[in-house]
């Protein structure tokens, strides 16, 4: 056949449509995150964000295909401050963006209002929100991802009481939903184990002086003091402990046993906090270290509290959809219900409240201003 310049038209055409042939079958897939970006607690934020996106680089280098098209991931990122009202304003963001798929938020303050706007607008949520009340609100498709208070809380009170052998406590909560929640968890078992609390004060997610609360705290003899808040003010608590003399050790939740503490507080937090994290040890779980290696290979830092988990439960809902053959949060909720995915932190799987299952929890202190796992539960 004699080739002519009218052909070119026709040949680019067909090209073209080949090309929008092969671009329809591939379905982008939203997934969001929310979390403190900016803010003392910005650390935590930005890491439980790496733990997603080493999730999503991982799944796209795989081409997933799903329903016949091969899927892409997308990670839509807002800042929610740890702030009510910014978290409700980030939800709403995610959600007037297409966002089905939501891994945050990473305080339960703004985890509590921020259920209910994913909830009407069927978007599934996994939050480390550890406050009872987080899974209390009836909502399908909302499941934390870690411990709740109650058992972290309830482990701190049984290791003071079976391992410190203490006698007295203080409780210190910072006023928030998570620190509420913690104490109050704490000092239901702490009763029950037989421990007496000697003093309970409050302070904000905010202050830095606690001088006059840490001053009631030791005429009052507490062995050892539970704080129920966040490492920026758990790191200065911990040194103005040591300024003050005060010999009690310093219990508190997941928050506390970041890398941060040591940062912040320096040589006043070795030995001398204790703190309860939802998960198991890293490097005594099989893909723990090599979890590790890789996220400082791709974010030139060391992993925090929870970017393993927010990494396990990223990948658990793409399990999910290629189990289920579908992108729908409905579908992909029914099938995680139903089953487990075996993560670097532990195994992933829920009861009809969104709660895991079985939620191992490891006590930490410090050493040299790090994190040292002493025993899991």
């Amino acid at each position: 056949m004699q080739f002519t310049l009218k052909m070119i038209p026709i040949a680019g055409a067909i090209a073209l449509a080949l090309a929008g042939s092969a671009h329809a079958q591939e379905q982008v897939v939203k997934i969001g995150h929310t979390g403190p970006l900016t803010g003392s607690n910005a650390f935590a934020g930005k890491d439980d964000e790496n733990g997603v996106r080493l999730a999503v680089e991982e799944l796209n280098a795989k081409k997933l295909t799903i329903g016949g098209k091969q899927i892409k991931f997308e990670l839509q990122s807002e800042d929610d401050q740890c702030d009510p009202k910014a978290g409700v304003n980030a939800a709403q963001k995610l959600v007037d963006g297409g966002v089905k798929f939501v891994l945050g938020p990473y305080c339960s303050g703004v985890a509590i209002p921020a259920s209910r706007i994913y909830n009407e607008a069927g978007v599934m949520m996994s939050t480390v929100g550890t406050n009872a009340k987080v899974t209390e609100g009836g909502y399908k498709n909302l499941f934390r991802i870690v411990a709740s208070d109650s058992q972290i809380g309830s482990s701190m009170a049984v290791y003071a009481a079976k391992i410190l052998k203490v006698k007295t406590v203080g409780v210190i909560d910072d006023r928030t939903a998570f620190g509420q929640g913690l104490a109050q968890e704490f000092i239901k078992e702490a009763k029950k184990s037989g421990l007496k609390v000697v003093g309970q004060e409050y302070t904000t997610d905010k202050a830095t002086d606690f001088a006059t609360i840490l001053t009631n705290m030791k005429s009052k003899n507490a062995d050892v003091i539970f704080f129920g808040g966040y490492a920026p003010q758990g790191a200065p608590m911990a040194r103005q402990m040591k300024q003050l003399a005060l010999k009690a050790k310093l219990l508190g939740g997941d928050t506390l046993c970041s890398p941060e503490m040591g940062k912040l507080g320096g040589d006043a937090v070795n030995d001398v906090v204790l703190c309860a994290q939802g998960g198991a040890i890293l490097d005594k779980v099989a893909d723990g270290p090599a979890f590790k290696a890789k996220y400082k290979k791709r974010f030139n830092q060391d992993a925090d509290v929870y970017a393993a988990s927010f990494y396990d439960q990223t990948m658990f809902i793409a399990q999910a959809m290629q189990k289920s053959n579908s992108v729908d949060p409905v579908k992909v909720g029914a099938e995680m219900y139903k089953t487990s995915h075996k993560g670097v932190a532990g195994t992933y799987s829920y009861d009809e409240k969104g709660n895991m299952k079985q939620a191992p929890v490891t006590v930490f202190t410090f050493k040299n201003g790090v994190p040292v796992a002493l025993a899991s539960y």
